[in-house]
């Protein structure tokens, strides 16, 4: 079983002892020992992922590292959180997946609007299982928890992931920065409502309305 663990903040060190996992191509740094790395084409598993791909055009791609010794794993200096899910399926953009274990299965799922919003595209990862995987964040990333007394709304540019049963809502007509008067153009919210954690990160990507 590979066994995760973090050098400093911004490395992923995974141990293996003739395992495997997947991670995102190119994210490899350094390795000791015996590995292999073999190519494969990200945007989910099976027939489902192939036309999800055709659908969107995504080029993510994924590459399984097997063997034994040490792997590192870093991508632009990023910050990295470790997940361990028990059973539990965890969306996450598909630029925030770092590395995963093999045992995980990876799909894709529709997200509509809020996938427009944010410039990803109409569908998100999906990683469903038992073991542990890496997420990236543009600084330390915070972890909200969403109940039914308290919903939350986040600004789609810092979203990255969510576990937990989470029904969304796509509105639109405001953000936190048009209300100080830093905004530009049509202004989103994404609102979570039901039992989950939100992980956020302390940066926001470009999206359809601009900088958000």
């Amino acid at each position: 079983m590979a066994q995760f663990r973090l050098q400093g903040s911004k490395v992923l060190a995974v141990d293996l002892a003739g395992d495997a996992v997947k991670a995102k191509n190119g994210a490899m740094v350094a390795y000791d020992g015996e590995m292999s790395f073999k190519k494969m084409t990200g945007g989910g598993e099976g027939l489902r992922g192939m036309v999800t791909r055709r659908l969107t055009g995504e080029q993510m791609t994924v590459m399984e590292v097997k063997g034994r010794g040490t792997c590192y794993f870093a991508d632009r200096a990023s910050e990295i959180n470790l997940v361990r899910l028990q059973g539990e399926k965890l969306f996450v953009e598909s630029s925030n997946l770092l590395c995963t274990e093999a045992a995980l299965h990876t799909g894709t799922t529709f997200t509509g609007l809020r996938g427009a919003s944010q410039g990803n595209g109409l569908f998100t990862t999906t990683v469903e299982g038992h073991g542990q995987a890496a997420l990236t964040s543009d600084g330390p990333a915070v972890v909200l928890r969403v109940t039914q007394q308290y919903p939350l709304h986040v600004d789609p540019g810092a979203y990255i992931a969510h576990t937990g049963r989470l029904k969304q809502h796509f509105q639109s007509g405001v953000n936190f920065r048009t209300l100080i008067g830093e905004g530009s153009g049509e202004a989103f919210q994404i609102r979570f409502e039901g039992e989950g954690l939100v992980y956020v990160q302390p940066s926001e990507r470009n999206t359809v309305g601009g900088e958000v």
